[in-house]
């Protein structure tokens, strides 16, 4: 049987106005756009963001460089993606995908708050 191939590009749910499409040119890879999906069904069912009410943000509203729902994506995100350990998120805050997965608007990281937080 033939494989049936197509070049034609996917698209997902934006973010805000950053739009998200899959495509097969070999530009901008990563072996974790499988989470894209896992996104699609969050934002259709809000599981991350109905667990993000059950904890109580006593910090600086000025001061929070993460919201409690962005924490709690990423670790959902990140254990369905298989990284197992609380240190893998460090590693990883210069990923986009991973940084578009939870949410961030800045996804490269260049506007975070704290310098040791820019990618």
């Amino acid at each position: 049987m033939k494989t049936q191939c197509t070049g034609e590009p996917l698209e997902f749910h934006a973010l805000g106005r950053r739009s998200l499409t899959g495509r097969f040119d070999g530009g901008r890879i990563n072996s974790d756009a499988g989470g894209v999906l896992l996104r699609g069904v969050d934002t259709r069912t809000a599981v991350t963001a109905r667990m993000s009410r059950c904890f109580d943000d006593y910090r600086n509203a000025a001061s929070v460089e993460h919201r409690v729902h962005e924490w709690v994506s990423q670790r959902i995100v990140a254990l369905a993606l298989g990284y197992e350990d609380l240190d893998d998120p460090r590693e990883l805050r210069g990923d986009t995908v991973l940084s578009l997965l939870v949410g961030k608007r800045d996804v490269t990281g260049e506007k975070r708050i704290g310098e040791r937080e820019r990618s």
